[in-house]
């Protein structure tokens, strides 16, 4: 997992009720996530230390007492069971983004006409997240049965732990193409480079990505007032830009 501390500017004025929050949120956000936190420290004097992982795994150690204090999922399913199972704050949870499904290739020649590069299965390795751990590997799956090749590839599958892995499969050449997240391949909306599908949303279940408040920080005032920042418009514009709906 990746740590990264995302402190506030201009530490002499910080108000002297600043608080710090723990986040474990889901590596396909983390980028967008940098953003806002570092907006969210200037504004409020709040600090926030984000951990990036695949959402199964935030689960499980949630599960296990790990002192998060939110949980920025990349599926609705895991804070909607950590409210069921009385680990987070009842009637605190919110989708905060909705997902956006690419299949990607680091070679911009690769991909040319769209889910016609599946049908042919002309490459040896297809990275997907792992489907146990990771939303984006299920659309992934969900994809190709839409697409009724997911038998004929399957054994062609590389599997990343999360997202961020499967991207660096991609973009290290070692599998030729991959599901990815828009977010990752994507900036200001147009390609950053290789070649992509943009997976049309009706291929796959829809991947909305809630946030919750997790009991540790019930009454800490940067966890509840980070939640409020994610729904504002500002944050709702760094949103958008990756390459996410609301």
């Amino acid at each position: 997992m990746k740590y990264l501390f995302i402190l506030p500017l201009l530490m002499f004025v910080t108000p002297s009720h600043a608080t710090a929050v723990r986040v474990a949120v889901a590596a396909n956000f983390l980028q967008p996530m940098q953003e806002i936190a570092a907006r969210f420290s200037r504004e409020t004097g709040h600090s926030v230390l984000l951990t990036s992982g695949s959402s199964g795994k935030f689960y499980a150690q949630i599960k296990n007492g790990a002192p998060f204090g939110i949980f920025l999922s990349a599926d609705a399913d895991k804070p909607a069971r950590l409210e069921r199972e009385g680990l987070a704050v009842a009637g605190s949870r919110f989708t905060y983004a909705q997902g956006a499904l690419a299949l990607w290739s680091a070679d911009p020649g690769l991909i040319r006409d769209g889910a016609e590069i599946l049908r042919r299965a002309g490459f040896r390795h297809l990275a997907l997240a792992n489907p146990r751990l990771a939303p984006y590997g299920v659309a992934a799956l969900e994809t190709m049965e839409s697409l009724e090749v997911r038998q004929r590839l399957a054994g062609k599958f590389v599997r990343g732990e999360n997202i961020a892995q499967t991207y660096q499969f991609v973009a290290t050449g070692n599998a030729e193409l991959g599901f990815v997240a828009v977010s990752q391949i994507t900036a200001e909306g147009k390609l950053r480079g290789g070649s992509a599908w943009l997976v049309p949303p009706g291929l796959h279940r829809p991947i909305l990505q809630d946030a919750v408040l997790l009991l540790p920080a019930r009454d800490n005032p940067a966890a509840r007032a980070l939640l409020e920042y994610l729904r504002t418009e500002a944050a709702g514009a760094v949103i958008t830009r990756y390459g996410y709906r609301r």
